[in-house]
């Protein structure tokens, strides 16, 4: 047995923030949204893809937003998704401690913690 891929990364959300989910993944960071399958729709949530894979988030009740625990997506231009992110009032936190990689934090509307990397 080996793992050969990673399908998606789920994140969690509290309970009625589908559409300012909508607008952050799929307005500001443009990522298309995946409907989700008739008899997991019913749970709330909302899918988008990442590339070639996907981020699922997930209505957990008692939600607290991740502040360590992250995704990372990979990005064609780095400056355009800190612009996009900045003019959408999101924080855009620029880090260097990884020599050759251009990349930021951010947080979702709802505060999970997320990263963007130029790919």
């Amino acid at each position: 047995m080996a793992v050969v891929g990673l399908h998606h990364v789920q994140i969690a959300c509290p309970p009625g923030s589908e559409d300012i989910l909508r607008g952050w993944y799929g307005g500001v960071l443009g990522m298309p949204e995946i409907p989700k399958p008739a008899a997991l729709a019913v749970r709330g949530g909302v899918w988008f893809e990442a590339g070639d894979r996907q981020l699922h988030c997930g209505v957990e009740d008692g939600f607290a937003p991740a502040l360590k625990a992250h995704p990372c997506f990979l990005v064609d231009d780095v400056d355009a998704a800190a612009r996009a992110v900045a003019q959408a009032g999101g924080a855009v936190r620029w880090s260097a401690e990884i020599a050759g990689v251009r990349r930021f934090h951010t947080d979702d509307p709802v505060g999970n913690r997320i990263e963007l990397q130029q790919a």
